[in-house]
């Protein structure tokens, strides 16, 4: 389900959702928060409430709902990690899942039609890039030079928009005019997500943007044998199953003649 990503993997036990893993760490003594103040603790609760109030609709809207990103992006790439014949249901119901619970959230008052609902996801989300690039502002991270919680939530909500080739960018391009945002996302890929142990060259970033959209390229094209082959299944004439033949011996354990070997 959605709501069991991320999920992190400690030897034999497996822990899923933000919260969840943030306490599993903090038991084994990584706190990232462990010198921040009272005043900053506070903050970046409340920065993470207004990521997923404001930013975190619009960021589901972008991968599950619009539906040119989620035909040529979202459902190729998950269809390609989940077993056949589930790979032809599942994205479509995790796709449902997310309108339905888009609607339920955003959708009261004054907001009766989904368009009206999506134009003011999207006011939201952008106003949170706003205050989020205002708040940043030229440092390196949100609390100075070190990384904290709050930089893994902001990080976790803009590398997706900020990095996956998308037909439809109306996030992706806010986004891209807000340059220390971009800054943040590119400064965190480089220092905790290498390829080599001596890090990101420009070479090494155009790599791995060649190879995204090699996948890209690879998870579409398997997404359109999967539904090709689901249509000439539909289409195929179907017949009751036939039984098992049985091997008939004649009497002695020799077999019989060969008109009367097999039998239904």
């Amino acid at each position: 389900p959605l709501e069991d990503v991320p999920v992190l993997i400690s030897e034999d036990i497996v822990i899923s959702q933000p919260a969840k893993i943030l306490n599993f760490l903090r038991k084994q003594k990584y706190n990232a928060d462990y010198d921040l103040s009272a005043k900053q603790g506070a903050d970046t609760l409340a920065y993470i409430a207004l990521l997923e109030e404001k930013l975190l609709p619009a960021l589901l809207h972008t991968f599950w709902v619009e539906a040119e990103n989620y035909c040529s992006v979202t459902k190729p790439w998950f269809a390609s990690r989940i077993a056949f014949p589930l790979s032809l249901y599942l994205p479509g119901k995790m796709s449902r899942k997310v309108l339905n619970r888009i609607l339920l959230t955003r959708g009261g008052p004054p907001l009766y039609s989904l368009t009206e609902v999506e134009a003011q996801i999207y006011r939201d989300a952008k106003e949170c890039l706003n205050l989020l690039s205002k708040r940043l502002g030229t440092s390196q991270f949100f609390f100075g030079d070190t990384p904290t919680t709050l930089d893994a939530f902001v990080f976790g909500f803009l590398a997706p928009i900020y990095k996956v080739c998308f037909p439809r960018v109306q996030l992706q391009e806010h986004l891209k005019q807000l340059p220390n945002l971009c800054r943040f996302c590119d400064d965190i890929l480089t220092c905790y997500f290498r390829l080599t142990v001596s890090g990101h060259s420009p070479a090494g970033q155009d790599t791995a943007d060649a190879n995204l959209q090699k996948l890209t390229q690879l998870v579409n094209k398997e997404s359109n044998l999967i539904e090709k082959m689901d249509d000439n299944l539909r289409k195929s004439p179907q017949h009751p199953p036939r039984k098992l033949t049985t091997l008939k011996l004649a009497a002695g354990g020799e077999e019989s003649s060969p008109l009367n070997r097999l039998s239904p």
